[in-house]
């Protein structure tokens, strides 16, 4: 990898940001880890083995463009990734409305200032790339937020996908589904509380939407992220990549 490449990771301090963080570091790029509080971006840099530079900044800002691009400077963008999760929970019947305006500035807000910050700093054959989700596409009766956010965030992606070949890069959208990791625990466990049953069964729900029987890992997600760095991934430009185990379907 050339040195002068950057990787751009928003979100980096969560599950699947940590992980590409570390795949990234490990296949020789400098990581531009994003994110709004300094400590855990910090713990990141200093466990992680290769260079790997923390960025304290709130994408749901329109300042994050300077921010980035300063951070950026003169070097080139292999990988710009958002993974940012929404910090919004709760169906239909009680989620506060104002609440899908705030997952949207993040999510999907916070995908176009990334794209905007770096897309001129895109290398030839770098990479712009988000993570959506299923509910985006097949909403549930549980989790409003990510149903609508996703889905706007999915129609963004393409729009995006228009403006990137004039600098020879490309644009993906990876769709995971519920991935087994801590904060979705915590969403199946607030779920629960809303409907009066047991974390388990809220879990077994999730695990019955896959004809794997299981939930992706973060290992896996963080393998798909590391593919699109190959030069044949060129061919996936503008698709949406779904990494669900087999569960685009939503149970009821």
């Amino acid at each position: 990898m050339n040195r002068a490449e950057v990787a751009v990771v928003v979100g980096a301090s969560g599950a699947v940001g940590s992980e590409v963080v570390r795949r990234c570091a490990a296949r020789g790029l400098t990581v531009l880890a994003v994110g709004r509080r300094e400590a855990p971006l910090q713990e990141l840099a200093r466990t992680v083995e290769g260079t790997v530079e923390a960025v304290v900044a709130d994408v749901a800002e329109d300042a994050v463009i300077a921010t980035l691009r300063d951070a950026v400077g003169a070097r080139t963008v292999r990988l710009a990734l958002m993974c940012s999760g929404l910090p919004v929970g709760g169906s239909v019947v009680t989620i506060a409305p104002s609440l899908l305006a705030v997952g949207t500035e993040v999510k999907v807000g916070g995908t176009l200032r990334l794209f905007q910050a770096v897309r001129d700093r895109l290398a030839v054959g770098g990479r712009f790339a988000a993570v959506a989700g299923t509910l985006g596409i097949e909403p549930g009766a549980s989790e409003a937020g990510p149903g609508v956010v996703n889905a706007a965030l999915l129609n963004l992606m393409k729009q995006l996908s228009f403006h990137v070949a004039d600098v020879g890069a490309t644009v993906h959208t990876l769709v995971p589904g519920p991935m087994d990791t801590p904060r979705l625990r915590t969403i199946a466990a607030a779920i629960a509380a809303e409907e009066g049953i047991d974390d388990a069964e809220v879990w077994a729900r999730y695990q019955g939407r896959t004809s794997l029987g299981r939930l992706p890992t973060v290992a896996e997600i963080g393998w798909a992220v590391e593919l699109l760095l190959d030069r044949e991934a060129d061919v996936l430009h503008g698709s949406v990549l779904h990494l669900d185990a087999g569960g685009l379907h939503a149970t009821h």
